[in-house]
């Protein structure tokens, strides 16, 4: 009996391997994951099933770990016998044996996994901060500003969430953070329902243009319910959640004169007492086919006048103090 024999009897599938990587043995799940009889395997290299689309990084991760005799965990992009992709979670640990040792993977297989249950965080973050991209700027595509305006807002926010979080102790977490990041860029997609007339007329709204206007953050909540009804995806649900509450209040103010609800105080979701305040400034600073850019100084003293009217007084000298 092998010193192993034991270890091939866990549910998962088990790889058994030298310090070469040489497979020493397998048990009948590893068989039936990947096609290829216990026998023909015994021998080979265990990276006899790689498909080159596990990033190098990984394995010179693996072997560092192993080169110490320290346990490793990761995901490998495998084929198998039939040439089908075979995405793996495998997690390696040495086991010493006399004055050897011999390692044992336990291997998990993500494609079997529920759909949406395996997702790397960096695949979900960056593809989470690119459809929110692009959902924003095809709301918005008639302003050749915009993109840029979308930008600026989502490096202004997460500037004065990091500073007021490090100001008042807050200890938002950096998930939380991202997501109210990416959510911004999605903070004015209901002007798209605003006709141009209105949306770039120079100088004042009448009375009637103003009632339209004010409309936008609803036909942006709209805008956003149909995308999350029709997506019904885990993978961007928390973000819409946190979107829907910037569109809908970002227009709100502290005293509770703002638009659409009226809210007042903390009532306005915290997510969109920061990113009105962002929008604002980078509003005021930039140069409009309708108006020209006020200065840095005009802007901030404009915001000192606002605050405790328009906006939330501690995050506005946490602003302040950013910039």
């Amino acid at each position: 009996m092998q010193p192993w024999s034991h270890y091939l009897q866990l549910a998962d599938a088990v790889i058994i391997t030298d310090q070469q990587h040489r497979i020493l043995d397998v048990n009948k799940k590893y068989e039936e994951l990947t096609g290829y009889p216990r026998d023909y395997m015994v021998g080979l290299r265990a990276n006899f099933l790689s498909s080159r689309l596990t990033p190098k990084k990984t394995y010179e991760s693996m072997k560092a770990a192993l080169s110490h005799r320290l346990g490793w965990s990761g995901v490998f992009v495998n084929r198998k016998r039939n040439q089908e992709l075979w995405h793996t979670n495998i997690t390696i640990t040495p086991i010493p044996h006399l004055q050897d040792v011999f390692y044992v993977g336990v291997v998990r297989d993500l494609d079997d996994m529920p759909e949406g249950s395996y997702l790397s965080e960096t695949r979900k973050v960056k593809l989470q901060n690119e459809i929110l991209k692009v959902l924003a700027i095809s709301c918005e595509i008639r302003d050749p500003h915009i993109e840029e305006h979308l930008h600026q807002v989502q490096i202004g926010t997460e500037k004065l969430l990091r500073a007021h979080n490090e100001r008042m102790k807050l200890g938002l977490t950096e998930e939380y953070i991202h997501q109210i990041v990416n959510a911004s860029i999605m903070h004015d997609i209901g002007k798209s329902g605003i006709p141009e007339g209105i949306l770039y007329k120079p100088g004042k709204l009448n009375y009637y243009e103003r009632h339209i206007m004010e409309t936008h953050p609803l036909i942006g909540l709209e805008i956003v319910n149909k995308i999350s009804n029709e997506l019904e995806d885990d993978i961007l649900d928390e973000d819409l959640k946190i979107a829907k509450h910037i569109i809908h209040y970002h227009h709100e103010k502290w005293d509770g004169s703002g638009y659409p609800a009226k809210l007042k105080s903390t009532d306005i979701p915290f997510e969109a007492r920061v990113v009105s305040i962002v929008d604002v400034y980078d509003a005021l600073t930039s140069r409009r086919a309708y108006k020209d850019a006020w200065s840095s100084d005009k802007a901030i003293q404009f915001l000192r006048e606002q605050q405790g009217e328009a906006f939330e007084p501690e995050l506005v000298e946490s602003f302040l103090a950013m910039i």
